[in-house]
């Protein structure tokens, strides 16, 4: 990984977090009159979205390379199959956690149905975005793809998640998923490879 190269990934990454949290931003607020996003100006409001949407970009980057660094050691550690045993028990632990324990933290009385519907959204999309890496690189892409797309996303979205508040985790999570999908697909081609990177 050159300069050059992370400079093309930091930089398209923060374009697509901005980008996808004013669009993200604008459609809450169209849609429910009670979304404030930087208040009631929409000049001002714009500013916000644009800079929480690069926040939000850079958070990604963030566990993007800590995601490559821990699995660049425990690479040297563990045997391939057993990585990807532990990555599917990781997944499956923060599928379960989603539910449960924002159902369990929860002030208002919701159905367990409510709950449900962010990682059975995160599962799907994500086996689309593994689908798509498998295409791009090979079929050991498909678990490391899967793990980094819900875990490491639902990890990086704590902060939105403990709100327990249907905007703001739309808020973080559309740019938040976007921005890891690009990086998790755009690695191979940045670093001229048909394979994942160990």
């Amino acid at each position: 990984m050159t300069l050059r190269k992370w400079f093309y990934l930091f930089w398209t990454t923060l374009l697509i977090g901005a980008v996808t949290a004013v669009i993200a931003g604008l459609v809450l607020q169209l849609t429910d009159q009670q979304v404030e996003l930087g208040g009631k100006q929409i000049g001002f409001s714009m500013i916000t979205m644009i800079l929480g949407g690069a926040t939000i970009s850079v958070l990604s980057q963030m566990g993007f390379f800590a995601y490559l660094i821990v699995r660049y050691i425990i690479g040297g550690i563990l045997r391939k199959w057993a990585w990807d045993i532990v990555q599917v028990i990781i997944t499956v632990i923060v599928l379960f956690d989603l539910i449960y324990l924002r159902y369990a933290s929860s002030e208002q009385q919701m159905s367990w149905g409510v709950y449900m519907i962010l990682p059975l959204s995160l599962i799907i999309v994500s086996i689309g975005v593994a689908w798509w890496k498998v295409k791009m690189t090979n079929r050991s892409a498909a678990i490391p793809t899967l793990f980094f797309m819900i875990a490491v996303t639902a990890i990086e979205a704590i902060p939105s998640l403990r709100l327990d508040n249907a905007a703001s985790t739309i808020f973080m999570m559309v740019p938040l998923y976007l921005c890891n999908a690009w990086q998790i697909l755009i690695l191979s081609k940045v670093l001229n490879t048909n394979k994942e990177p160990m």
